[in-house]
């Protein structure tokens, strides 16, 4: 996906020289708006539950009337719990999380038809978009009412080092941004648009569950003085303490797919425009 995303900018920076010459420069700057939704290890039918508010901040640049760069700034809260799943085991498995989302994406724009903003003959457009992002996650969930952050209680057993060394994550990760949209203008200089984007990722780990569980009884050495980490690790243990899920092995979720997020936005903007003086040929021709 990288090596994709680099060839769609080179192929854009080359195809931008070409264009300046004959169409104007333009910079946009608007706001958008929407609803996002996870899928993962605990959406893995792709389910839509605990949809959830998103709005960002953009800037749009045209290389001409057909392609243009977008640099964005965005917000949302991702989420999910086992007890929306109708499957017995997931719903058994009672695992859940919340996690604020903060993403910059760098997107190209490919629009089917030209647009031009005051223009009554490209007033409108589809279009399709690609990028590449990077975002920041801090996944946590409640037990008790209490809030308790995953990461640093290794679930999947990343405090306990050895083989369970390959599941350490961090708070950031990767995003490639893949979707559709249509665009329109209300008013000269004026601009909207709605969007849909699919944010594929290089985590497993957005929602805290990737691979196997690695047993309750590490988590609780003193087995009369059971911590919260005890039952946020295994949290069947709170429906069924007498047949935990949590066997050393057992599997907790996949760590064949990636997490992924869905935005759907509203964009509304705001189009500078700015002319470059054509270069006059023959005059140049007389003086040379």
């Amino acid at each position: 996906m990288p090596k994709i995303v680099a060839f769609i900018l080179i192929f854009l920076s080359s195809f931008s020289k070409l264009s300046a010459q004959t169409f104007y420069r333009w910079t946009e700057f608007g706001a958008a708006g929407g609803a996002s939704q996870y899928f993962g290890d605990l959406n893995d039918n792709y389910g839509f539950h605990h949809i959830q508010a998103n709005f960002g901040v953009f800037g749009r640049y045209h290389l001409n009337h057909y392609l243009a760069l977008r640099l964005s700034a965005n917000y949302t809260q991702l989420g999910y719990d086992d007890s929306y799943n109708k499957n017995a085991y997931q719903n058994m498995r009672n695992l859940s999380f919340r996690t604020n989302i903060f993403e910059a994406t760098l997107q190209a724009e490919f629009n089917f038809f030209r647009f031009e903003t005051g223009n009554m003959e490209c007033q409108w457009t589809p279009y399709i978009t690609g990028g590449i992002g990077a975002f920041y996650y801090n996944p946590y969930t409640l037990y008790q009412g209490d809030k308790y952050y995953l990461r640093p209680l290794g679930t999947e057993g990343q405090n306990f080092g050895g083989q369970y060394s390959d599941r350490v994550y961090g708070n950031t990760a990767l995003c490639f941004p893949i979707g559709v949209g249509v665009k329109w203008w209300l008013l000269p200089g004026v601009n909207m648009g709605l969007e849909i984007t699919d944010r594929l990722t290089n985590t497993d780990y957005i929602d805290d569950v990737s691979t196997t569980y690695v047993g309750a009884e590490k988590f609780a050495p003193d087995p009369s003085a059971l911590n919260a980490v005890y039952y946020i690790q295994d949290p069947s243990l709170i429906k069924n303490p007498g047949a935990p899920l949590g066997r050393e092995g057992k599997q907790r979720g996949s760590s064949a797919t990636k997490d992924q997020y869905l935005m759907v936005q509203l964009h509304l903007s705001f189009q500078l425009k700015t002319y470059k003086c054509p270069v006059n040929q023959s005059y140049w021709r007389t003086q040379y």
